[in-house]
């Protein structure tokens, strides 16, 4: 899961900052924000927004950066985004389970 999240997430940093600047295969989950892609805020503020539309409401990445310090911040990783998005794609996925599983059940004593 977390090499699809960092696939996904490689897909929208080139498309934000554009392929001469930022190749797929460069991008790990060691890969700084600040230091190795040189973000902008206006590119963290499109990032956020693709995110948005990718993984719901759930994934806030301002939220996720106001939980930290500007140090915290200026270090993160792709690979810190990539598991916040996995415990929260996860943990919708928990809480979405039982539902799933009693669509289109039959009721007991029924003859479908």
């Amino acid at each position: 899961m977390a090499a699809d999240i960092l696939a996904e997430i490689t897909g929208m940093l080139v498309e934000i900052v554009g392929d001469e600047h930022l190749l797929a295969d460069e991008v790990t989950m060691k890969t700084t924000f600040n230091e190795d892609l040189a973000l902008e805020s206006i590119e963290f503020v499109a990032l956020a927004e693709l995110l948005h539309h990718r993984y719901g409401a759930g994934v806030d990445l301002m939220g996720f950066l106001s939980e930290k310090d500007m140090d915290g911040i200026l270090a993160m990783s792709v690979g810190e985004l990539v598991t916040h998005i996995g415990r929260i794609t996860h943990a919708s996925l928990t809480h979405a389970a039982p539902a799933r599983s009693s669509v289109g059940a039959a009721a007991p004593g029924s003859d479908g």
